[in-house]
């Protein structure tokens, strides 16, 4: 039964007694025959909403929100939510998809919605509970899984533009496929999206990033026009250029298989993002070598550089979710690079040390970025990536090198050699780190106090007087606490990619993290 949730009965029965017709309508009832859980329930009053909203809240005990500029109410109880409005029809203007409302009919308010599977009614009288009102055959569509909207499409899309990412969404979310006249319509539209405000655009474009196949919806953004409008640098990933033998692969349709492998091993948002971007930087890196073919030499780092600008574009968020995509794009090349050549301690020791804990979110992106259709070489990548993963836990537990903090600060530098803050100390420090992920001294405080004895003498610095080992620093020595904690990331280092993507099949692993 659709309507088995005893509000439905309080609905119905507060609508009849103040002599109005209220409806159930839209995603509630979408997902309902969708079999898709759902607690957003929005109601439909050919009258006053707010009015029955209010009836509502006063029988629930609970709050009522009103929001008198939009005509709609909220009452929220027993963990869900329930948005009152008053029936209504809409007119818009060319150059804002703000419309002018005024009272309208049942039907005036199905025709104004975006597509027919979200113009479908419950009827919540008590004479007519329940019966479905479906007068743009939503039902069909749903069966036949197709987004249609209920009216002319051009004005649909025209009044509102935002409803063509609505379309792509949807089709990315239920594996829907948009109507051809619909279809055509978003491409004869898609300029419209401009008028559109960066943040309604994020919202749709994540939901479409968090769908199961979210390539679905990346390949209809291409193919409707509006991904060079919204996204124009991943739109630059799309094509392929020749000459002669060489021709590199489609980076956009490689980044989709990438972002669709991420996306069957993860829900991270951000980790998604992290594929989508990982290489943004081979249109501006993308050279021609006779000998070898093209080449996409360092746009690993290029990519990580351009992803503030791409998010701030975006309107997303600028904070460590940034942060993470930055970091996994420029280090998205290393662990590759690691299962190419011959697996060395200081190597892994490094990547630990500048992955920190998205050492595994890492390894999960280059994992996915395998898209050769070579099944040897998948399974030879593979392979060498567990190899990888075994070295890196062996190191783990054995040098501590993740997030780790070198043992020597600079205040015991200076504080040993009574020296303010100069560049040596930094130099000492660089020295010091280095020679612990290098392996050539063990991540403990003795021995990285005597190296830092060797190097401030062959700096010519000479020990304060009466100075000792820093307090904190003989402490962690006696306490074996050789990790350190909370340090900064690093500054980012340079990598190069390794060989050229000519001559080398669909190697599909080059890619970057940030």
């Amino acid at each position: 039964m659709p309507l088995s949730n005893p509000i439905f009965r309080q609905i119905s029965r507060l609508a009849d007694e103040q002599g109005v017709r209220a409806f159930v309508v839209g995603g509630y009832v979408r997902d309902y025959y969708l079999r898709r859980p759902s607690t957003d329930i929005d109601v439909v009053v050919v009258g006053s909403g707010i009015a029955l909203a209010e009836a509502l809240g006063r029988e629930l005990k609970t709050r009522v929100s009103i929001f008198k500029t939009f005509g709609t109410a909220m009452v929220r109880a027993h963990g869900i939510e329930v948005e009152f409005v008053g029936a209504r029809k809409e007119s818009y203007t060319h150059d804002s998809r703000k419309p002018e409302v005024s009272p309208g009919t049942l039907e005036d308010d199905q025709r104004r919605r975006d597509f027919t599977i979200n113009a479908m009614a419950w009827s919540l009288n008590g004479a007519t509970f329940g019966e479905l009102v479906d007068p743009f055959d939503g039902m069909s569509d749903l069966e036949e899984c197709i987004i249609r909207t209920p009216c002319d499409p051009d004005v649909t899309f025209s009044d509102d533009p935002l409803r063509m990412m609505r379309a792509v969404r949807f089709a990315a979310q239920l594996g829907f496929t948009i109507e051809e006249e619909t279809f055509d319509a978003i491409a004869r539209n898609a300029e419209r999206i401009r008028i559109v405000s960066r943040e309604r655009i994020a919202v749709e474009l994540n939901k479409i990033v968090a769908s199961p196949v979210p390539s679905i919806g990346f390949e209809l953004l291409e193919m409707t026009g509006l991904l060079r409008l919204i996204f124009p640098e991943m739109h630059n990933l799309k094509g392929v250029e020749r000459r002669g033998k060489h021709a590199h692969k489609d980076n956009f349709i490689h980044t989709l298989k990438v972002l669709d492998n991420v996306a069957r091993r993860s829900d991270d948002l951000w980790l998604r993002w992290a594929a989508i971007l990982h290489d943004i930087g081979k249109p501006l890196t993308k050279a021609y070598d006779p000998r070898v073919g093209w080449t996409f030499h360092g746009h690993e780092v290029v990519g990580s550089k351009m992803v503030p600008a791409i998010f701030r574009q975006l309107k997303l968020p600028l904070n460590e979710h940034m942060k993470f995509v930055q970091k996994l794009v420029f280090l998205h090349l290393r662990p590759i690079i690691l299962s190419e050549d011959l697996v060395t301690d200081s190597a892994v020791r490094r990547l630990l040390f500048e992955a920190g804990d998205d050492v595994e979110a890492l390894m999960t992106l280059c994992e996915a970025d395998i898209t050769s259709g070579i099944d040897a070489k998948v399974k030879r990548y593979l392979a060498n990536f567990e190899l990888v993963r075994r070295k890196m836990k062996d190191l783990e537990e054995r040098d501590r090198i993740r997030n780790f903090q070198p043992p020597i600060t600079g205040e015991i530098i200076m504080q040993t050699y009574g020296i303010g803050p100069c560049r040596v100390i930094g130099e000492i420090k660089e020295v010091i780190k280095n020679a612990i992920l290098d392996g050539e001294i063990p991540n403990e405080y003795g021995a990285a106090y005597a190296l830092m004895e060797r190097l401030a003498a062959e700096r010519g610095l000479v020990k304060a007087e009466g100075a000792e080992r820093a307090e904190a620093g003989t402490e962690a020595a006696e306490a074996g606490d050789t990790t350190g904690a909370g340090v900064e990331e690093p500054a980012a280092v340079g990598g190069s990619e390794a060989g050229s993507e000519a001559g080398a099949g669909d190697k599909g692993t080059k890619s970057s993290r940030g």
